[in-house]
């Protein structure tokens, strides 16, 4: 799952829940589960994610709503072999982007 989100520096936590459709609560207890989503927090004390926030949320997402793995598989597949799933993941990105193209290639004749 990609995100669709506008380039910024910082997310709210709505923002990247409305993202993936998701509950907040699932950020928060993720964040919590996962050492790698480490959020600023601003004056008020909101989560503020980064872009490598983002992009660990979604490498979380995959593995555990996409691939089906237990949170402690994903720990244990994260801390094991990380560099593996980053590029999984960045492959499926790119057939998902191809797929698209070329619906819309079919779509245009």
């Amino acid at each position: 799952m990609k995100a669709n989100l506008p380039e910024k520096r910082y997310y709210s936590i709505g923002e990247l829940a409305k993202a993936f459709n998701v509950n907040a609560s699932l950020i928060r207890f993720w964040e919590k589960e996962f050492d790698i989503i480490n959020p600023k927090k601003n004056a008020k004390g909101n989560r503020m994610f980064s872009q490598a926030d983002v992009k660990n949320f979604e490498l979380i997402y995959h593995l555990v709503k996409e691939r089906g793995f237990t949170l402690e598989g994903a720990k244990e597949h994260l801390k094991l072999k990380p560099k593996e799933s980053i590029n999984e993941l960045e492959l499926i990105k790119k057939l998902e982007y191809i797929k698209q193209t070329l619906i819309n290639i079919k779509n245009e004749l």
